[in-house]
C-alpha cells in the first residue's frame, strides 16, 4: 500500500474529545483515536470551567503570551530551516488500531499482498503480535500527523514511517526525527509565534528634509518578548519557544539615501533600538536613522524596518535555553522627503 494511501487510512481515525479535569494529572486519562479531525488550542480562559479540549495527537498550544492584533505576523527563519510540516505522536490504543485496520483488510481495498504484510507486522509477531493487546495501558501506537496550516506543504508528505509502538515513559525511536520530543514541540511552537509589525518612530515626523538626518528608534515597550508553549499532556512533555527583539534593519526604500549605521542594522541597547530625537541635536549623526539625498516628489518612499528576533526554547528535561534559528518580520511605512526651502532677500 502506498504511503499516501496509508496516511489516508490513518486520517479517518483522528479524533477530538473534551476532557473535564480537576488537576493536570487527569490528563493521564486521555485516550487518542476518538472522533474529529481538528487541532484545537488551549486558551487560558478554558481553565475557568476546567474544560480542556485536545486532539488525538494531543499537541496543545498555549498562546496567552503570544503577539496579537491584526498587524501581527509569523517570523520568517533567517535560514532555509522551517518547522516540521508533519510529526509523529500517539494515536491509537491496541483495540483502536485493530478496529482501524481490520475493516480495511476485510474489504480488500489495499490488495492481498499489502494486507498480508500488514497482518504479519501487527498481528503475526513480525515484530508485533495481536496489535500489542498484551501491552494495553502500557503504551500507545504512534502515527503521523500533518501540522495544522501546512497541509499543502511538500514537507507534509515526509512522515512515511509505518505505525509504531512506544511504551509508556519510553522515548520514541531516535531515528525518527519528527517523533514528538521537547525539541520537536519547540519547533512546532516556533511556527505559532506571532510578532508585531514594525513601524519605527521618525523625527521629524511630518516630513523629512533632503540632506538632513532623520532619527529612527523603537521603544522596547512596543517589542517585548513573546512566547508559545506546546505540550503533549498525555506524554507529560512540553516546550516553550520565546522570541526576543534584538535589532532592526532600516531599508530607506531608495538608493538615494544613506543609513546610520552604514549597514542599516541598529542593535538593541539599554532596552531600545536607536535614540529618540531631542531638540538641539539636528546637527548630530543619529545612532539609528537615514539621510535622504533626493526628495520624494513622485510619491513617498517606502521605508522598511525589519526586526530580527532571537529565538530560543526551554523544555521538559532540557537544561537551560536552547537556540533555534533567528526570525525576522518587517513592515513598510510612508516617508515624505522635501527639499529645503530657502528665502532670498
Amino acid at each position: 500500500m502506498p504511503a499516501v494511501a496509508r496516511r489516508s487510512v490513518c486520517v479517518a481515525a483522528l479524533a477530538c474529545l473534551t476532557l473535564v479535569v480537576g488537576s493536570p494529572t487527569a490528563w493521564a486519562d486521555f485516550v487518542p483515536g476518538g472522533e474529529g479531525t481538528a487541532s484545537e488550542t488551549q486558551a487560558e480562559g478554558d481553565r475557568e470551567d476546567q474544560a480542556l479540549s485536545a486532539t488525538a495527537g494531543a499537541v496543545v498550544y498555549n498562546r496567552s503570551n503570544n503577539g496579537s492584533g491584526e498587524t501581527a505576523g509569523p517570523v520568517a527563519p533567517a535560514t532555509n530551516w522551517t518547522p516540521p510540516a508533519c510529526y509523529y505522536a500517539p494515536k491509537y490504543t491496541p483495540e483502536q488500531l485493530k478496529k482501524t485496520l481490520e475493516p480495511i483488510w476485510e474489504a480488500g481495498s489495499t490488495g492481498p499482498e499489502w494486507d498480508a504484510k500488514q497482518r504479519d507486522r501487527y498481528v503475526n509477531g513480525h515484530p508485533y503480535k495481536d496489535f500489542n493487546k498484551e501491552k494495553a495501558g502500557d503504551g500507545y501506537w504512534w502515527d503521523s500527523y500533518v501540522t495544522p496550516g501546512r497541509e499543502g506543504d511538500p514537507g507534509a508528505l515526509d512522515c512515511t514511517e509505518a505505525i509504531f509502538w512506544v511504551d509508556t515513559n519510553d522515548d520514541p525511536p531516535a531515528d525518527i526525527p519528527q517523533a514528538i520530543t521537547p525539541e520537536v514541540l519547540a519547533q512546532l511552537a516556533y511556527a505559532e509565534i506571532r510578532v508585531p509589525t514594525t513601524e519605527v518612530e521618525l523625527a521629524p515626523a511630518d516630513a523629512t528634509k533632503v540632506n538632513l538626518p532623520t532619527w529612527a528608534w523603537l521603544d522596547a515597550d512596543q517589542f517585548k518578548p513573546v512566547s508559545v508553549t506546546a505540550s503533549v499532556p498525555l506524554l507529560g512533555v512540553e516546550a516553550t519557544t520565546t522570541a526576543e527583539p534584538v535589532s532592526v534593519e532600516i531599508d530607506p526604500g531608495t538608493a538615494d539615501a544613506k543609513t546610520y549605521p552604514a549597514s542599516g542594522l541598529c542593535e538593541m541597547e539599554n532596552g531600545r533600538i536607536g535614540e529618540p530625537y531631542a531638540n538641539g541635536r539636528a546637527d548630530e549623526t543619529p545612532p539609528c536613522g537615514v539621510t535622504y539625498l533626493r526628495s520624494s516628489s513622485d510619491g513617498p518612499y517606502q521605508l522598511k524596518a525589519t526586526v530580527t528576533w532571537k529565538i530560543h526554547w526551554t523544555g521538559t528535561g532540557v537544561q537551560g535555553e536552547q537556540d533555534l534559528p533567528d526570525g525576522a518580520f518587517g513592515g513598510d511605512q510612508d516617508v515624505v522627503v522635501q527639499e529645503i526651502q530657502a528665502v532670498n532677500r
